[in-house]
């Protein structure tokens, strides 16, 4: 999320949680400003999380005095050492290269709240617009699934009933998706139905 209006959209469409780049070399960059300027438009119960890539600590540190986040996101390779520093729930990304093994990445991040699978990508942390193949996620992971990563209005049906998993991570494809209502909507005019009433409830846009 860049702008308030699409916020505000991700909010009406259903997501649950928003997400906030800090990484400058994405396109989704928000600078401080953005990003307390967002933040005080959202209405209450919406998890507002923050998004690194191998950040420094002192850029992290810096980002939290001015912006209330309610978890982290780590999307590089940052160790569980690092990401406990901050005594912040935080979720974990994974990039799925190829033999990636999700049981012990898992069992490494034991204190992670859960895992955000995305396609891997030598050109970029996330964000690719790429799906992975979701057969490889395993059914039996204890923590639970955020899926990213090439999600589409015309696929995120399909992905869900395959690897069933507790929330989905969409940005490059939708704005935001909602389950509950059965909707997907961009801001730009997009809309696409999604009509699985056993979908999870969870979605974010980033």
């Amino acid at each position: 999320i860049t702008r308030i209006e699409d916020a505000h959209a991700a909010v009406r469409a259903g997501a649950d949680a928003i997400g906030l780049v800090f990484d400058a070399r994405s396109p989704r960059y928000v600078r401080l400003e953005q990003a307390e300027a967002i933040v005080r438009a959202l209405p209450p119960f919406v998890t507002v999380v923050g998004l690194f890539v191998n950040a420094a600590r002192g850029r992290i540190d810096e980002v939290l005095s001015r912006v209330p986040l309610d978890l982290l996101q780590f999307h590089g390779t940052e160790t569980p050492e690092q990401c406990r520093l901050y005594q912040r729930a935080y979720i974990k990304a994974i990039a799925m290269q190829a033999n990636v093994d999700l049981h012990a990445l898992e069992a490494l991040y034991a204190e992670a709240q859960g895992l955000v699978l995305d396609s891997y990508s030598t050109a970029v942390a996330g964000g690719s617009g790429q799906a992975f193949d979701w057969a490889r996620v395993p059914r039996d992971l204890k923590k639970p699934v955020i899926l990213a990563g090439g999600l589409t209005p015309a696929n995120v049906a399909e992905a869900v009933r395959i690897v069933r998993p507790y929330a989905v991570d969409v940005s490059s494809g939708v704005i935001a998706v909602s389950y509950g209502t059965g909707a997907g909507t961009a801001p730009q005019g997009n809309h696409a139905t999604l009509s699985d009433p056993s979908a999870p409830t969870g979605a974010s846009g980033g």
